[in-house]
């Protein structure tokens, strides 16, 4: 070992040793335990930011631990290369996508190298190229033929910015994902994927992800919306039946009125030759379409002038389109009782329409719907021959009179909507499917597969070079003149099944089967909770696909899940001449602080004083990401991968603060220096545990209990920072333990070998040559550091002594000793004698092995 610690020195020889010996390639072996760990991969933006480190640090540190337990452990990586990123940047700088994303993809591959991740290179793949998108199209093909696949003309999420269709998911408090734009609503024709047909499953498998964070399971079930009501007619003179889905049939006699989504059949009727109506409906075209935002706005509506029969009594009510009823939930349509529901008592007392309250309070209190709607639910009145019935029993009995009418029946609905994967944009799959001139669409045959996306195009503004070219799309199907689909498939089809490719990157089909299922499913996935309702729900649909297409025998694809937190640092800025905000890097700041820790005083570069903004999240916006590669090239990638894993829990928010790398650091330093000490005294002899005295004694049992809370805590509670925290207070125990005989440098030894072997999956690369300095070999398939039962056993207890409840002396006693005789010491002890004399001792209590309180007066 040098003399000094030198991560510039140590980590390019280490990363080129893992490379030329292969270290992290992996094929299937029956005869040993797999371990899949994934992290979500990254789409090549052109750097990598903090959070892309500490996703891919946790991810690394359990792939290593796991490969240290004896396991076959794959962790690969790959590239989300399509989406609009890529074609906004190529319209902006007049190039094309493709050879932006490629340059990306290296310059991030090299950053990944850099920080030592563990991956098998030889899986890595971009979902750009023809070889991967190619199976995702024959996989669209094989749905569509079994009828999990349609197109047809629905109103959308569309962003006039990015000229897209959105998913429900892929809309924010009413704005764009990507560019918060506020979104509209457009009739397009799209393709769809029959989620909906696996949303019962999708809801019960939820049971069986014990290794899923709670707050996403709960996103989930709540996204899916499974509810149990009635679905129902009510009958418009000349137009038929109008349906309507409640959960509410308690409160059926209580309707007042009908409302109708903008986009229903029924609106459009309505708007005929009459302007008015015709107005509104394009104004709700723009209305936000976040549900959590529909109890909040304003309620809207207009007259149709239609009349709806109610269903059991025959009473006329109004129909009206109203801007709070979303045309893909349910029918479109709903059963406004304004007593009982609070967004239909607001419509309700905004256009002075009746409110009829037809459910009591259960407890007898009485009813009030003056102010507000009463939404309990309760016993009705008012309501004919249903009176007196509570909720279940109103429920059973209104529905069997509708049904025995004809006019409803007892269903299942659900929130979600089929997967609208149509996107209009260029920079995505080819959707392989062709129109005749017929007007029949018919999928692209395997044998023509894949249908290629023209790389070398150039791109004019946000058109679709693949839409702007016609001969693009013109080809044959069965020798007739064909048009081929111009949409692309939303980027979620393509991270939908990543992780299946990478057990068969290879495979002349979607996944070899044998080989997925050796791997799957991936035992440990990370990455963010933002995901919950988009890709890790695309995920668990596309596995089942999977599963039932035949390639694959597992349910679910995600053993476990770790939600990373993000990571948040100092925002400063100051005034510009225009009154706006400038924000100021944080690299770029000389702080003060006071004695409690907090900012007094912000400096730039400049000499300007800053505002100190708090602790944000990292982004372009506020100027105050770090880069990873300025922090690799002052201090090295082992300690920015120890301040990840150290700063925070990993689920929680991370607080960068250099101080806190600096710190990491300087650890680090430490443990260098004492095993630079250690091994230059010469090879050091065996624990002997049966010549140890009772100070070696209780430095071993401390090895040992660190040992195995380091193995709980990354293993089982993947606490890492408490792991990290308890090898450092051992480390302290060490620096100031004697090293003077045999037995002392004995116990150094051990501890030393089992601290680099812990340390190794968080800081691999300075772990690596203190392990050769200690005489270890290939410490990335050394054993784990298992602890010692015997060590852990202790020979004697420390008493803590108490008179009147305060700590008056400390008693050391053998571990078996007798509470007889732990009194009469603690009585004799000089300092508790001190306290009691002139006393009598009224009361002695022993807490076994901790605490000897005397009461005295």
């Amino acid at each position: 070992m040098q003399e000094q610690y030198n991560p510039q020195e140590i980590e390019p020889k280490v990363q080129a040793y893992w490379e030329s010996n292969k270290t992290f390639t992996v094929t299937e072996d029956p005869s040993k335990e797999k371990f899949y760990c994934l992290s979500m991969f990254p789409y090549p933006s052109g750097r990598l930011h903090m959070g892309h480190v500490r996703n891919y640090t946790i991810g690394d540190v359990i792939s290593r631990f796991q490969r240290l337990q004896g396991k076959n452990v794959m962790q690969p990586i790959g590239w989300d290369a399509f989406g609009l990123p890529a074609e906004n940047a190529a319209v902006k700088n007049k190039t094309a996508p493709a050879p932006w994303t490629y340059e990306n993809i290296e310059y991030m591959k090299n950053q990944l190298k850099l920080l030592g991740f563990g991956y098998d290179w030889n899986r890595e793949f971009a979902t750009c190229r023809p070889e991967y998108y190619r199976w995702e199209q024959e996989f669209f093909t094989k749905l569509y033929e079994q009828g999990l696949v349609y197109k047809k003309t629905s109103s959308v999420n569309w962003c006039p910015t990015d000229q897209t269709v959105l998913a429900n998911e892929q809309v924010e408090n009413g704005c764009c994902w990507r560019c918060d734009t506020p979104v509209e609503q457009k009739e397009i024709p799209q393709w769809f994927i029959k989620i909906t047909a696996y949303a019962q499953e999708l809801l019960d498998d939820l049971d069986n992800l014990d290794g899923w964070p709670e707050m996403v399971k709960t996103m989930q079930r709540n996204w899916i919306g499974r509810s149990e009501g009635v679905e129902l007619q009510f009958d418009v003179p000349n137009y038929g039946a109008l349906e309507v889905y409640t959960t509410r049939p308690d409160t059926l006699m209580g309707v007042t009125y009908v409302g109708i989504a903008a986009g229903h059949p029924l609106a459009a009727i309505a708007a005929q030759n009459n302007p008015a109506i015709e107005q509104f409906i394009e104004e709700c075209k723009n209305t936000k379409v976040a549900e959590a935002e529909l109890a909040t706005m304003e309620k809207k509506g207009i007259d149709t002038g239609l009349k709806a029969i109610h269903p059991l009594n025959g009473r006329e009510v109004p129909v009206y389109i109203a801007n709070f009823v979303l045309m893909d939930y349910g029918t479109g349509a709903v059963m406004a009782v304004p007593a009982h529901d609070q967004r239909d008592f607001e419509f309700a007392t905004k256009y002075g329409l009746d409110i009829q309250p037809v459910i009591q309070p259960a407890d007898g209190s009485a009813l009030d719907v003056t102010e507000a709607a009463y939404t309990e639910k309760g016993i009705l009145f008012n309501s004919g021959e249903f009176d007196g019935l509570d909720f279940d029993q109103a429920l059973n009995a209104i529905a069997a009179k509708l049904e025995s009418q004809g006019k409803g029946h007892k269903t299942v609905n659900f929130r979600l909507r089929d997967w609208g994967v149509s996107r209009q944009r260029y920079w995505g799959a080819p959707i392989p499917m062709v129109t005749t001139q017929d007007g029949e669409v018919h999928p692209v045959p395997a044998d023509q597969l894949p249908v290629l996306l023209p790389e070398d195009v150039v791109m004019d503004g946000v058109t679709s070079p693949i839409k702007a070219d016609k001969t693009w799309a013109e080809t044959t199907y069965n020798g007739q003149p064909a048009l081929r689909e111009t949409d692309t498939f939303d980027t979620f089809m393509e991270s939908s099944w990543y992780y299946a490719r990478y057990c068969s990157p290879q495979a002349d089909q979607i996944v070899d089967t044998d080989q997925a299922n050796y791997w799957l499913p991936v035992d440990q996935y990370v990455g963010g909770i933002e995901h919950a309702c988009m890709h890790l729900l695309y995920s668990r649909f596309f596995h089942k696909l999977l599963r039932d297409a035949g390639y694959i025998t597992s349910d679910e694809p995600f053993k476990k899940l770790l939600c990373q937190g993000m990571v948040l640092a100092d925002a400063f800025s100051y005034q510009n001449e225009k009154g706006g905000k400038e924000w100021v890097s944080p690299t770029e700041v000389k702080i003060e602080r006071d004695g409690k820790g907090r900012i007094t005083s912000a400096v730039d570069a400049k000499g300007r004083q800053v505002e100190h903004s708090g602790m944000v999240k990292m982004s372009k916006s506020k100027n105050n990401g770090i880069d990873p590669q300025e922090m690799v090239d002052k201090y090295g990638a082992d300690t920015v991968r120890l301040f990840m894993m150290f700063a925070s829990p990993a689920d929680m928010t991370l607080e960068w603060q250099e101080s806190g790398v600096e710190g990491a650091n300087r650890f680090l330093k430490r443990v260098w220096k004492l095993v630079l000490e250690h091994t230059n005294q010469g090879e050091a002899a065996a624990v002997e545990p049966q010549s140890l005295n009772n100070e070696q004694k209780a430095l071993r049992r401390e090895v040992h209990k660190t040992i195995a809370k380091v193995t709980d805590d990354v293993e089982r509670r993947q606490t890492f920072n408490t792991a990290i925290a308890a090898i450092m207070e051992l480390m302290n125990k060490l620096g100031k333990a004697p090293q003077e005989s045999s037995q002392d440098r004995a116990i150094l030894d051990e501890a030393l070998k089992a601290i680099v072997v812990m340390l190794s999956p968080i800081t691999p690369h300075i772990c690596f040559e203190m392990w050769q300095a200690l005489g270890g070999a290939d410490l990335d398939h050394a054993p784990w550091p298992t602890y010692d039962d015997k060590a852990l056993v202790e020979d004697e207890k420390l008493i803590v002594l108490q008179v009147n409840g305060k700590v008056r002396g400390k008693l050391t006693v053998a571990a078996d000793a007798p509470q007889e005789q732990v009194e009469a010491l603690g009585l004799q002890d000089e300092n508790v004698q001190k306290f009691t004399d002139g006393l009598t001792i009224r009361k002695v209590i022993y807490v076994p092995g901790k605490l000897l309180s005397i009461v005295a007066n």
